[in-house]
C-alpha cells in the first residue's frame, strides 16, 4: 500500500495494537489521544488475555515475551460465593506454564507494554476530537479541542463507548444496561484486609443474589479492585438524594442495599482504601451494524461496546486492531482494506455482544447465583 496519512482515534489497546503491528510493516499512523499523558488517569482493573484474540494479538505484534514477564498465571482462579459467604465454587488453575489458559494482566500494565513498543511521537496526547468533517475521496479533516486539525485518509474510532468518530458511519448510541457498579479497593490487601484477600483468593470473586452482588478481582502489587453491583436505575442515587462525593453517605446507602449479606461481604463495602465511584454499565444495541463508508471505520468499544460481563472487550479490541492492520498491509487500496476488515469485524461482535448481553442479564437476575454456578460448573 502507498503511503496514506493514517489517525488512530484513542491509545487503547485495539487502537495501539493496530499502531504497533502497522508500524513493524513499515507503515505509518498517528494516534491521537484526549489525555495529557499515559498517567493521566487510572486505567482500571485486570484483563484475560484469551488464546485466540489477545493473546493472538499479541503475538501478531511481536510482544508475546514481554507479556509472558509480566502475566499472572494464577489471576485465572475463579469463585463464587454466597450470599452468607460460603464458597460455592472455586476453580484453580493447575500449575503450569504462563502461556495457557488465560493469564492476567493489569490494564495499564497492557497499555504500557503496547505504548513502549511504538516509535517515538506516535501517540500525540492531549488531542481530544471534536469533530471529523469528510472533505470528499474518503479523506477527512479532524478537528481538536484548542483548534488544532489534520487531515486523515483513513480515519480509525479506536476512541471506546463515546466515540466521536462513531457518528460518521452510525446513530447508534450507548444504552443502560439497567445495571451499575460501585467500584472500591483496598490496598496492600493481604497485610491490611486478610480476611477479604483469602475470600478473594488469587484471582476473580463473584457473590450473586437476587440481582445484587459483589465482584472482587486480584490487580497487582498486592491491589483488589471490588465492584459494588445491583440492578437499579441509572440516577439511583439522584433519587436517594445522595452525594456522590460524600464517602460515608455512599458507604450507609450501599449497606442499607446490601442487608442480610455475610459481614465478611460487606466488608468490601465498609473497608475501601479509595472512597467509591460510581460507574454505569453501557452497552451499544445488538446488533451494532453500518453501511460501509470510505477512509473511516471502528474497532474495539466504539465499534461494540458490551457488558464486562463478556469478558471479551480488551480482547476483541486487540484482535479487531490486529486484523485491520493486516487487511491494511495486504490489500492493494483502504477501501479493500475497510470493506475486508468490515465482512470479518461485524459478525464477530455480533455474536460477543449477544453473548455479554445474556452474560449480565444471568449474573443480575432473581436466580443470579444458579444461573452463575451453572455457568461456571460448565466452563470450567
Amino acid at each position: 500500500m502507498p503511503t496514506h496519512r493514517i489517525a488512530i482515534i484513542g491509545a487503547g489497546p485495539g487502537g495501539l495494537t493496530c499502531a504497533r503491528i502497522l508500524q513493524q510493516h513499515g507503515i505509518t499512523a498517528a494516534v491521537y489521544d484526549l489525555d495529557t499523558s499515559p498517567a493521566a488517569r487510572d486505567q482500571g482493573g485486570t484483563l484475560d488475555m484469551h488464546p485466540g484474540s489477545g493473546q493472538h494479538a499479541l503475538r501478531e505484534a511481536g510482544l508475546w515475551d514481554d507479556f509472558l514477564a509480566q502475566a499472572r498465571p494464577e489471576g485465572q482462579q475463579m469463585r463464587l460465593v454466597s450470599r452468607d459467604g460460603r464458597i460455592l465454587f472455586d476453580a484453580i488453575p493447575p500449575e503450569a506454564d504462563t502461556a495457557e489458559g488465560n493469564p492476567e494482566i493489569d490494564r495499564g500494565q497492557l497499555r504500557d507494554l503496547l505504548l513502549g513498543s511504538l516509535e517515538p511521537d506516535t501517540v500525540r496526547w492531549g488531542h481530544k476530537l471534536t469533530r471529523a468533517e469528510p472533505l470528499g475521496n474518503g479523506t477527512h479533516r479532524l478537528r481538536f479541542a484548542g483548534g488544532t486539525s489534520t487531515d486523515a485518509d483513513l480515519v480509525i474510532g479506536a476512541d471506546g463507548a463515546w466515540s466521536q468518530v462513531r457518528p460518521l458511519l452510525s446513530d447508534a448510541t450507548p444504552l443502560y444496561t439497567g445495571v451499575t457498579f460501585v467500584e472500591t479497593g483496598l490496598n496492600d490487601a493481604d497485610t491490611r484486609h486478610p480476611r477479604l484477600a483469602a475470600l478473594t483468593g488469587h484471582g476473580t470473586m463473584m457473590a450473586l443474589h437476587d440481582n445484587q452482588g459483589f465482584v472482587a478481582q486480584r490487580n497487582s502489587g498486592g491491589h483488589i479492585r471490588v465492584y459494588v453491583g445491583m440492578r437499579t436505575a441509572q440516577d439511583w442515587h439522584q433519587q436517594a438524594g445522595l452525594d456522590l462525593t460524600d464517602t460515608t453517605a455512599v458507604r450507609e446507602a450501599l449497606l442499607k442495599k446490601f442487608i442480610g449479606w455475610s459481614p465478611d461481604l460487606l466488608g468490601f463495602i465498609t473497608a475501601t482504601d479509595t472512597g467509591y465511584t460510581n460507574r454505569p454499565l453501557f452497552a451499544l444495541p445488538v446488533p451494532h451494524t453500518w453501511t460501509h463508508a470510505p477512509g473511516v471505520t471502528l474497532l474495539g468499544d466504539a465499534a461494540h461496546l458490551m457488558s464486562p460481563f463478556s469478558g471479551m472487550g480488551a480482547n476483541l479490541a486487540m484482535l479487531d486492531g490486529a486484523d485491520l492492520a493486516h487487511a491494511l498491509i495486504e490489500s492493494p487500496t483502504i477501501d479493500d482494506a475497510i470493506c475486508a476488515y468490515e465482512t470479518v469485524l461485524l459478525p464477530r461482535s455480533i455474536g460477543a455482544a449477544e453473548g455479554a448481553a445474556e452474560g449480565i442479564n444471568s449474573a443480575f437476575s432473581p436466580d443470579s447465583a444458579a444461573q452463575t454456578l451453572a455457568h461456571m460448573a460448565q466452563h470450567h
